[in-house]
């Protein structure tokens, strides 16, 4: 489980002991990992925390490495580690754009290609990707970010179908507003852009007062944890599971209402 250190990841590292699962933490911050682990240990499950920054090859393997030593396989990987890059397109730096990319899909991938192997001799396995419906609505003033989430919706798509023959089974998360510190951690991540945004200041301006009026509805990490848990226990899990229910209704729109239509949704009330 990657991204465990708090939200989502902390959510469903402690769902998934409660079950029984052997869950291995990983996720840069180190302390908030031994304190989880703590916790989790209190309550009599089993965890191992390896803290792990995924863009980083050598801490990729390690993480992979030190799960084949303590347990001799792995049956599921949850990539949920990832952060938001948000500001006009036309002003956030390309190695701005580098860094989310790193971290959303390059890292990602490159530790689930590192999984693939031990799964597919073992024959069976389940990878679960952390998408957001911003992986299928892409949110003015978040284009980045998106980028991201599409790209991990395709990545999906395709290993879904290139593993099935090894029983390797991928399924997509895609969360919609939820009460965790990722809105903080983008707006710090995005505001040496967000702060001098020039001639898109009202917008920007008008993207955040819809960000904050999204997040009164915003969904405990736990409902999120849940359909994870739910992806990983039945037999067949269906490719996508969305939540919590204004996911569902977002995606619905999106597959009903025009282009033109959805783009006035999405920027009501600019500037």
């Amino acid at each position: 489980m990657t991204g465990a250190s708090s939200g989502i990841g902390e959510a469903t590292a402690r769902r998934l002991a409660e079950e029984g699962a052997r869950v291995v933490l990983a996720a840069r911050r180190e302390e908030r990992l031994e304190a989880l682990r703590g916790r989790i240990g209190a309550t009599g499950g089993e965890a191992l925390a390896v803290p792990t920054d995924v863009a980083l090859a050598a801490e990729r393997e390690r993480l992979v490495g030190e799960t084949l030593s303590a347990y001799g396989r792995i049956d599921a990987l949850v990539n949920n580690a990832g952060y938001g890059q948000r500001g006009p397109l036309e002003l956030v730096p390309l190695e701005a754009v580098r860094r989310n990319f790193e971290t959303n899909v390059f890292g990602l991938l490159a530790l689930t290609q590192l999984v693939i192997p031990v799964m597919r001799g073992q024959g069976s396995g389940r990878i679960v990707n952390v998408s957001s419906v911003a992986g299928r609505i892409v949110w003015p003033y978040s284009a980045v970010y998106g980028a991201t989430k599409h790209a991990l919706e395709a990545l999906s798509d395709g290993l879904r179908v290139e593993l099935e023959p090894f029983g390797i089974q991928v399924v997509v998360i895609e969360p919609g507003f939820v009460r965790t510190e990722f809105a903080e951690a983008a707006a710090l991540a995005s505001r040496s852009v967000t702060e001098v945004a020039g001639p898109y200041g009202a917008g920007v301006e008008g993207a955040g007062r819809r960000l904050q009026r999204g997040l009164r509805i915003a969904a405990q990490p736990e409902e999120i944890a849940e359909k994870i848990a739910d992806a990983l226990a039945v037999r067949r899990p269906r490719p996508r599971y969305a939540a919590p229910l204004h996911a569902r209704v977002a995606l619905l729109a999106r597959r009903v209402l025009p282009q033109r239509l959805l783009d006035r949704v999405l920027t009501a009330g600019r500037g």
